[in-house]
């Protein structure tokens, strides 16, 4: 009968089927993530077009604006040769026709223009968002000519920042005098350059505040600059940048966007937040409910233990107490056979087995509770119980016994005589009442070692992990329960070890039982 090993196959069953489960649920798990991932690289490809329209439509804007530009800059021309021909001197006789120039000047209504003479002083001016009421406005407590030296000195500033973007043309009207008409862009053409600016704005500002949006670096491939990311600061720093882009590349290919004139632009992305929980998600999951499966078996095996010392400690009371009984008869019995004119030999031998049961009562008894170790001889405990079983074995037993010197150390004598018993028979049945039995002792400066051998049929590897094992047993007969004693014996009550050292079928078997000293 072995229990033992039908517990065995349904522990590695149920682990098998816990396992097959774990696999099945991170196989979904993961195929999930893989999904995710996939739509979010969908979408950054999407975003990556949508990039390359807004980009593609700036472009076209900005080639607008020098379109634009240049017809205002003819405009600005016409408009000043037209002025020209109004200031042109002509003969007293001569009456002149300005109606096309004048047509030409007044059909300027939007783009400003200032006029400076010689002296870089203002000669006149049109089109522009402000005069001196304006100036009037902010300072009131000035007189008019402040103001309007005031009024001058600005449109002067103005005049020369339009000539430092080139939007200026000196005419000199007659030897020795030099007109600069400066203008800037028109009004309608600012408020294009304005909307196409809080585009652009709002196309980084989107990136960079929508914390829904994928992490994302885009790069103009030429200069290496950054044109819009929503990473922190930090990884994106110039000594930080060439890391985090070698990083970005592993994770996803980067996505090129090609605007088809010369310019590139590469757009590196990183998963998620949510994606990159989910992936570690199955792993925390079964990793918190492995814990509680961990503290259940440990708490319901406490159980279960405490469960097993109370039969263990019922069964080896109620033994010992219906051991009691029988004993005080034989003994009582004894007694009497001594009285009698029997053979004195008979008696004393009887004697001998009534304290032999009396040991295996107070054994059992002591099974029962906490038993008291002491510092005694136990070369003496092991030769005492091994010459008692040398009686009782077969002459075809050969008994040895050695140990280098007289040790001592703490255990329980009655106890111990159990543990060398039950092996010593379990080896005098492996060798089928024939062979040899080697008992032999020896000390470390930490352990006392005491080595069984027998020359008996042997144990396989697969055994010797579940020979200590309850309901393990070679035998026909039995419970299995011998060596599961012993190694309660020592393992609980001496705190040693006991072991298989070594095992050989068909040729032998030995254990050890080790004591801390």
């Amino acid at each position: 009968m072995n229990l033992y090993n039908s517990k065995q196959r349904w522990k590695i069953a149920l682990l098998i089927i816990a396992i097959l489960m774990v696999g099945a649920s991170l196989f979904v798990s993961n195929s999930i993530v893989k999904g995710v991932s996939q739509r979010e690289r969908d979408k950054a490809k999407q975003w990556a077009d949508a990039i390359k329209k807004k980009i593609e439509l700036v472009q076209l804007t900005n080639n607008t604006f020098q379109e634009v530009r240049k017809l205002e800059r003819n405009k600005i021309s016409v408009w000043i040769e037209a002025t020209k021909e109004i200031s042109k001197e002509t003969p007293l006789d001569v009456i002149p026709d300005f109606t096309f120039p004048l047509k030409i000047i007044e059909s300027n209504t939007d783009i400003p223009v200032i006029l400076l003479d010689n002296e870089n002083k203002i000669s006149s001016y049109i089109n522009l968002d402000f005069d001196t009421s304006d100036i009037r406005l902010k300072y009131k407590n000035i007189t008019i000519n402040q103001q309007t030296e005031l009024f001058e000195d600005s449109l002067i500033k103005l005049a020369n920042k339009w000539k430092q973007k080139n939007l200026s043309f000196s005419i000199e009207v007659y030897k020795g005098f030099v007109m600069t008409y400066t203008y800037d862009d028109s009004k309608g053409l600012k408020k294009l350059e304005n909307d196409r600016d809080n585009l652009i704005k709002a196309f980084n500002q989107e990136l960079i505040d929508n914390k829904s949006l994928i992490p994302v670096l885009l790069i103009d491939s030429a200069t290496h600059k950054i044109i819009g990311s929503n990473f922190p600061s930090n990884k994106i720093e110039f000594k930080n940048l060439d890391k985090t882009i070698n990083e970005l590349s592993k994770i996803n290919k980067p996505i090129v966007i090609d605007f088809n004139d010369g310019n590139k632009n590469i757009l590196y992305f990183d998963e998620s937040n949510e994606v990159k929980q989910l992936k570690y998600f199955p792993y925390i999951q079964f990793s918190i409910i492995g814990l509680f499966a961990l503290i259940g078996y440990i708490i319901f095996s406490t159980f279960r233990k405490a469960e097993q010392n109370q039969v263990w400690a019922g069964m080896a009371k109620e033994t010992a107490h219906q051991l009691g009984t029988p004993l005080s008869s034989l003994m009582a019995w004894v007694q009497l056979l001594e009285t009698y004119n029997v053979d004195p030999m008979v008696a004393e031998e009887m004697s001998k087995d009534v304290e032999r049961l009396s040991k295996v009562t107070d054994r059992f008894s002591k099974i029962g509770s906490i038993p008291h170790l002491e510092d005694e001889n136990l070369t003496e405990t092991v030769k005492n119980v091994l010459d008692y079983l040398q009686r009782r074995f077969s002459d075809k037993i050969d008994l040895e016994f050695h140990s280098e010197e007289i040790i001592f150390t703490k255990h329980n004598g009655p106890l111990m005589e159990w543990v060398i018993e039950n092996i010593c028979k379990n080896a005098v049945d492996a060798m089928s009442g024939k062979g040899k039995l080697s008992v032999s002792m020896h000390q470390t400066p930490e352990w006392v070692h005491i080595d069984i051998k027998d020359t008996g049929k042997g144990i396989s590897t697969k055994e010797i992990k579940t020979v200590f094992q309850p309901g393990f047993t070679t035998k026909k007969r039995g419970w299995g329960l011998g060596l599961t004693l012993v190694k309660r014996i020592i393992k609980e009550y001496h705190k040693g070890k006991v072991f298989v050292l070594s095992s050989e079928v068909n040729i032998g078997t030995t254990f050890r039982i080790s004591l801390p000293l």
